[in-house]
């Protein structure tokens, strides 16, 4: 086993202390929002892992046109590895969105078009791993998985753009929209300052989660191949 390049250690460390440095900032450097509590510091992580996963679909989209244009099976690797992380943080983002909901909205769900549409979204990538996992011919299994992660991400800007276009109770954090919005509120310098570090720190983080993935991808196909000339 290759040891862990020293780059990547220092992104480790990185992700690390950002991470840290956001979640300290989160509970003492943040005031606490007037109408909601405490309840909504939990915005911060929630639009960090949306974001996070909405990111490693992009990723994977890139790495799925690469993939289509240089028959590199590294681009495939690339790209299953990015939507296997956006699948966690999506789920993520569900499970903490439905935590602010419930004090928001009075409800822990609500198909709301932002709700549904996220779900939408997951369940596409869910089907994406489905898809891989039932085709054995590793050639065939990457060019489908590139062409259905590039269809597939067709939900991503519909989901981002929903709650623009779409009447919704879900509050635009980026953008201008509807003031009235059940949970919506401005934030403060602080507040702003908060969400910016807590979007670098996630971003970092998902540096370091895809790298690491990459390499577990890597040495597992080794694995495989060690054990096919053992077969021989």
């Amino acid at each position: 086993m290759k040891a862990i390049p020293r780059s990547l250690l220092m992104v480790d460390i990185a992700a690390f202390v950002l991470v840290l440095i956001a979640s300290v900032m989160v509970f003492t450097y943040a005031p606490i929002e007037a109408v909601m509590g405490l309840v909504q510091k939990i915005f911060y992580f929630h639009v960090a892992t949306a974001w996070l996963g909405m990111l490693s679909y992009l990723v994977a989209l890139g790495a799925a046109v690469i993939y289509l244009v240089k028959k590199n099976p590294y681009w495939d690797l690339v790209e299953v590895s990015a939507i296997e992380i956006g699948l966690v943080f999506l789920l993520i983002t569900v499970v903490t969105g439905a935590i602010w909901a419930r004090p928001s909205w009075n409800t822990w769900w609500t198909w709301d078009p932002r709700l549904t549409t996220v779900t939408i979204m997951e369940l596409v990538y869910a089907a994406y791993m489905m898809l891989r996992s039932g085709i054995e011919d590793p050639e065939r299994r990457a060019r489908f998985g590139a062409v259905y992660a590039i269809v597939g991400f067709l939900s991503v800007p519909l989901t981002f753009l929903s709650i623009r276009f779409f009447r919704t109770i879900h509050p635009v954090v980026i953008g201008s929209g509807d003031p009235n919005a059940t949970g919506s509120f401005s934030m403060t310098p602080d507040m702003g300052i908060t969400f910016a570090i807590s979007l670098i720190a996630f971003t970092v983080l998902f540096i370091s989660l895809l790298w690491h993935r990459i390499r577990i991808g890597q040495m597992a196909e080794r694995v495989e191949s060690l054990k096919l000339r053992l077969m021989q």
